[in-house]
Formats: structure tokens, sequence, C-alpha cells
């Protein structure tokens, strides 16, 4: 005689397969809810910080730096 393990007749290995994927969302849940309470890797930058990086690089010159730090100390 044959048993067929449930209604549509899948098995056994459906519902090893069912359990392996809610393992697997539970594990994926743990891990994303430590890594959104874990301490940043990098401190956010302030916006004259990033100012001042960009004039060391020399990505902007004196003159525009000195324009855009008044304008953030005016705002």
């Amino acid at each position: 005689m044959y048993h067929t393990y449930g209604p549509f007749g899948w098995g056994m290995g459906f519902t090893w397969f069912l359990a392996i994927v809610l393992l697997i969302i539970i594990i994926w849940l743990i891990i994303r809810a430590f890594r959104k309470t874990g301490t940043p890797s990098e401190p956010k930058k302030t916006a004259i910080a990033i100012l001042e990086e960009r004039y060391a690089k020399g990505e902007i010159d004196k003159k525009e730096f000195e324009e855009r730090k008044e304008t953030l100390k005016n705002s």
C-alpha cells in the first residue's frame, strides 16, 4: 500500500523543505536585527568636515572653500 503523507501527496520531503526555509528565515531575521542595533563602523561626518576634506584633496579651490564655509555658517 502506498502512503502519501499529506493532502497533496508531496511526502515528508516537502515538510523538511519547509522546515529548512523557516530556519533560514529565522536566522536571517536575527542577523538583520543585530546589524541594526550595532554601532556604526564609521561616524557620520559633518558638512564642514566634508568640505574641509574636499579642500584638502584639492577638489575645490580656496575661494570656493571659503564661500561654501560661509554659506554653512549662515544656514
